[in-house]
Formats: C-alpha cells, sequence, structure tokens
C-alpha cells in the first residue's frame, strides 16, 4: 500500500512519536502482544526540493566542493525523514531509539541538481535476526519525474531486542564487530588523512541532517541508551570519505559503507581514500588501536 504524504515530515516530531512507540513496545513485548513484522506499507512524498542554504551547510560540513548538483549524502539527508516516518509507526515492530546503523548502499545513477523536484519512496523490507538483536533494511527510492535517480539501502540495528521467531545470528561477544562473520581482517593502510572530531560533531551533523538521535548529541543522552560517549553519525563519516574522493567518484556510481566499530566523540580519525579499481577502497580507524570504524567502497554504476 503506497502512502502519499503531504509534505517531508519533521524529524523532531518523528524522534517525540517514535519515543513513546519505543516506551509502548517495551511494555507489549513483555506481554506478547507486540508488532513481529514489517508494516505493509510505503510512504512517498513528491516534489522535494533542496535550498541552496541547505546544500551549502551541507558542503562545508563534510568537505563537498561548492556545486549546484546534490552529493549522494545529501540526496540521503532529504530522503532520511521519509524513511524514519516508517520507524515511528506504532505498528513498527523495532524501537526507533537507540537504532544503530550498520552499512549504507547509495546507487547514483546520475548527477541531480539542486533544483529538480524530487519524488521520496521510502519502505522497510527483510527484518531478520542479529547477533546483537534484530536488522532491518529501510530502501528509498528517489525520482525525478519518472526518471530513477538514486537509491539507497540503510541497515539498521535494534540492539538486545529478538523477535518470537529469532534465533541469534552468529557469535554473540559483544566486543565482536558488527560487520558479517569470515570478512577479511582490517589492515589499516597508509592513511591520506586524519580528522580530529571535536565532541560537537554529532550536534553540528544533526543540525544539517535533522537526525537528532540520542546516541549522537551528548554523552549524557548516549549513556541513557548504552554508550559510554557520543557517538558520530555513521552517515557523517562516510559522507566524509566520499567527498575526500571527489570528482574522480564520476557521475553514476554505487558507494557502499560497512559501520564497524563507532566513533567515540571526541575523537581522532585515521582515513584513507585510495585507488582500487574499478573505484576507490574507503576505510576510516582508530590509530591507536587500528581498529576499523568505517570501511567501504565507491566503484562505477555500469
Amino acid at each position: 500500500m503506497i502512502v502519499d504524504l503531504g509534505h517531508v515530515p519533521g524529524l523532531g516530531g518523528l524522534y517525540a512519536r517514535g519515543a513513546a512507540t519505543s516506551g509502548r513496545l517495551a511494555v507489549t513485548r513483555r506481554t506478547g502482544s507486540a508488532p513481529t513484522a514489517l508494516p505493509d506499507v510505503t510512504y512517498r512524498v513528491r516534489g522535494v526540493r533542496a535550498s541552496l542554504d541547505h546544500l551549502g551547510a551541507y558542503q562545508r560540513l563534510v568537505g563537498e566542493s561548492a556545486a549546484d548538483t546534490l552529493p549522494a549524502g545529501f540526496v540521503h539527508v532529504l530522503a532520511f525523514p521519509v524513511a524514519t516516518a516508517l520507524l515511528a509507526r506504532s505498528d513498527f515492530p523495532l524501537p526507533l531509539l537507540g537504532m544503530v546503523h550498520l552499512a549504507n548502499v547509495v546507487e547514483q545513477r546520475r548527477p541531480v541538481r539542486f533544483d529538480e523536484p524530487l519524488d521520496v519512496v521510502a519502505h522497510a523490507r527483510d527484518l531478520r535476526p542479529h547477533r546483537r538483536g534484530t536488522q532491518v533494511d529501510l530502501v528509498v527510492d528517489v525520482l525525478a519525474g519518472d526518471e530513477h535517480v538514486w537509491r539507497g539501502t540503510s541497515t539498521y540495528l535494534a540492539t538486545s531486542v529478538r523477535l518470537p521467531s529469532d534465533e541469534p545470528a552468529g557469535p554473540t561477544d559483544p566486543d565482536a564487530p558488527d560487520a558479517p562473520d569470515g570478512r577479511t581482517p582490517f589492515v589499516a593502510p597508509l592513511p591520506t588523512g586524519r580528522w580530529k572530531l571535536a565532541a560537537d560533531t554529532g550536534r553540528r551533523y544533526a543540525e544539517v541532517s535533522g537526525d537528532r538521535n540520542p546516541i549522537h548529541l551528548s554523552a549524557l543522552s548516549a549513556k541513557a541508551l548504552g554508550f559510554s560517549r557520543a557517538i558520530a553519525h555513521g552517515m557523517y563519516t562516510a559522507s566524509r570519505l566520499l567527498a575526500d574522493v571527489g570528482l574522480a567518484r564520476g557521475d553514476a556510481f554505487i558507494w557502499s559503507v560497512e559501520f564497524i566499530k563507532p566513533v567515540l566523540l571526541p575523537g581522532t580519525v585515521a582515513v584513507s581514500t585510495r585507488r582500487a579499481d574499478p573505484g576507490f577502497a574507503l576505510a576510516a580507524w582508530d590509530p591507536r588501536t587500528s581498529k576499523p570504524h568505517v570501511v567501504g567502497r565507491v566503484e562505477p554504476l555500469v
């Protein structure tokens, strides 16, 4: 079922609704009456437009060059509230607050001009167990007229939430990485840069993206959700890596990232964007321990 929303919903209201829904879910899970399946609904917002002020603020924050086309990460920002509206539904089986972003795959099929009206279409799929809880994919398609110009698939984890049919997927060691088992062990490459991230990095990205999940905003709010300090948004680190690749990524590409270990704020991050045919390999890691935060690739879309 497709539901047309009249406008892009405000994330503040969605998080307030999600907080209330999360509380109800905790109660109904104890009584066995919580929803256990994804709602059969697709949300759509027509005619979404970017503003130059918003675009400029994003470009400056993540290091994108000034241009009148939308960076792939900025399209994610425009579309994010529509996907979040799904998570805030009362019949969604996972709590919105405290969701952890595990992975993201974007297909950018051509450059998107800032003045193009865009239709944003979002649905959820593939609810499945994870060794630390339950994960789900949110899929967002962006169209310019009848042309499909962008698709993003975001994988999120609800930690410590298990649905009645779930069996843990793999080992339950809380210190094990969140990425799938069997990945080649990470070996830190020669760094091409180093970021010093301030304690307010999460708040600054929240101002641009609207994503005010409490795990990103302060140590106090993050601790309430199980983190020792505030953590950087996964899409902030991924978008900065993509910006470091620059125009060499081409006009049409697949940008994939896995978020392995959170970046605690404040903190220092070593990064690498290096050619790896047919595209670029991306990595961000802790320079003290060499443990990875983010790994990914940018490859031509053919």
